[in-house]
């Protein structure tokens, strides 16, 4: 399952409403990106979500 290492933002889950209000699963997935990152001077591959890397080159 796809989650934010730093947030731990996972998917979440809900119904899809149809006009005769029949509900049927579906899943919110988190834009989760793969990107590398300077941990104590070492580059490390992390998973992040979307939110997290515009807060990370925001810093």
């Amino acid at each position: 399952m796809a989650t934010c290492e730093m947030c731990g933002k996972k998917p979440q889950f809900g119904h899809n409403v149809s006009f005769s209000k029949r509900r049927t699963n579906r899943m919110w997935r988190p834009n989760v990106q793969t990107t590398t990152i300077m941990v104590e001077g070492r580059p490390k591959k992390v998973t992040v979500c979307a939110r997290c890397l515009r807060t990370l080159n925001k810093a």
